[in-house]
């Protein structure tokens, strides 16, 4: 059920950013950053920490859009060029494949992880989170496809 509701929200992000390429990088209102594709690559960096890193155990698995020194480069440095795009879809999808996999194999909801924030999670506190992140950011997916083209309640 959990990966179920993960999945439409995903889809949600997906259906928001349908049909579009330089327009992802479109700015929501000065002086803010916001954009579809900085959504997407946020969302990318997202699943990247709490499936790789947390849960996996991984460490090398660092954000690939945002750093100590950027620490909002997922969306500042969110450029409208078809490379950024193709980059920012690429990681996302290599990070949803990832998730997927990690929560189709894991033995049960009570696999945990060590994060230095939060300290000791389950796959079923990160699957929940994610739900929570996702829908949090496409209620902004919204308003910023709505700022784009006119288009609401894809």
């Amino acid at each position: 059920m959990l990966a179920g509701f993960l999945a439409d929200q995903r889809a949600t992000l997906v259906l928001r950013c349908a049909g579009l390429e330089e327009e992802l990088a479109t700015r929501s209102a000065e002086p803010s950053t916001l954009s579809l594709l900085g959504l997407v690559r946020h969302l990318a960096d997202v699943e990247r920490h709490w499936f790789r890193e947390v849960l996996a155990g991984r460490p090398d698995a660092l954000p690939l859009f945002s750093s100590p020194t950027s620490p909002d480069g997922d969306f500042d440095d969110a450029t409208a060029s078809p490379s950024a795009v193709t980059e920012a879809w690429s990681a996302w999808h290599a990070a949803v494949s990832f998730s997927d996999r990690f929560t189709a194999e894991a033995p049960h909801l009570d696999v945990t992880g060590e994060d230095a924030w939060r300290g000791t999670v389950s796959l079923r506190w990160v699957l929940i989170h994610l739900i929570e992140e996702y829908a949090r950011h496409n209620g902004h997916a919204d308003l910023l496809r709505e700022r784009i083209d006119g288009t609401r309640g894809l």
